[in-house]
């Protein structure tokens, strides 16, 4: 293991976990700041949901929509750190595969 080089080297536990945090907390703060921008322009209560009589209240509304910046954030968070991944790990996990 010792001749591998750094890139090359198998990514212990504790690089997942800091990988998992490098994605959550920026995503989980994007989705806060969207969060208060949105609603503070859009009322939950004047939105049309294609025509149906029920419509989820507005604390449903801030639910969705938060987990939906969330998962929106984190995709991109996610895709930023896999593009910053040093060529020859990226080629190493693909013929790993």
């Amino acid at each position: 293991m010792k001749n591998l080089e750094p890139a090359l080297r198998p990514v212990p536990e504790s690089s997942r976990l800091r990988n998992a945090a490098l994605i959550l907390w920026p995503s989980f703060l994007a989705a806060c700041l969207l969060e208060g921008l949105v609603f503070a322009v859009v009322d939950p209560s004047e939105l049309n949901w294609a025509g149906h009589a029920s419509q989820p209240t507005r604390q449903g509304v801030y639910t969705i929509a938060f987990f939906l910046f969330w998962s929106i954030s984190m995709a991109c968070c996610s895709l930023v750190l896999w593009l910053s991944k040093p060529e020859l790990q990226v080629n190493e996990e693909s013929l790993s595969d």
